[in-house]
């Protein structure tokens, strides 16, 4: 008997799309300046998600993405074709990242993401509960967030983290357990004090 097929969740947009991207990118280094929206359409929510994660602010998460996006633009000539295009701009969203966290003061708020709840005292638990998970994910030294987003928030496997990284899967495995035992001493202390 086969499965029924909602068992099972749909792959994660970028995961078969290799060939179609390296396509793509023959396209526009031909000068078809269109090819490259069909790339950005395809990679903009899941690179929007990860510098949310990275960034704690929509606000500068998108600039971050829009910016990653000018860049590999501007340098598709350089893309390594023996690479995967999504490994290579999300080298470049996360040196965005990382330059829109020097950049910017230390004390800017965490924008609020707050689900819908029955009441407002669950509303304002599950955004104490967000915020406190947030700001722990944003305290996590760069290689642990890195893993931390790829795995929980864009639903990457143990490979494809580190061909992302340029990592073995066991180094990628090895952090995951590293970055989870700091988020859950962190948020254990943040409830100590809340």
């Amino acid at each position: 008997m086969r499965p029924h097929a909602a068992n099972f969740s749909t792959p994660a947009v970028y995961v078969n799309q290799d060939a179609d991207d390296l396509a793509l990118i023959a396209r526009c280094t031909a000068g078809d300046t269109d090819a490259f929206e069909a790339l950005v359409e395809r990679y903009h929510r899941v690179l929007f998600t990860v510098a949310v994660r990275m960034l704690g602010d929509t606000d500068d998460a998108s600039d971050a993405a829009q910016n990653a996006f000018i860049k590999a633009y501007q340098k598709l000539g350089t893309f390594d074709r023996s690479r995967r295009f999504f490994s290579w701009i999300y080298r470049i969203l996360v040196n965005e990242c990382l330059n829109a966290r020097r950049d910017r003061p230390r004390h800017e708020p965490i924008a609020a993401d707050v689900a819908a709840a029955d009441t407002p005292a669950d509303l304002f638990e599950t955004a104490q509960r967000r915020d406190r998970v947030q700001s722990a994910i944003l305290a996590l030294p760069t290689e642990y967030r890195e893993v931390i987003v790829l795995r929980h928030f864009t639903g990457l496997s143990y490979e494809e983290i580190g061909q992302t990284l340029q990592v073995p899967a066991k180094t990628v495995k090895s952090r995951l357990y590293t970055a989870r035992e700091r988020l859950a001493a962190m948020l254990r202390g943040l409830e100590a004090r809340a």
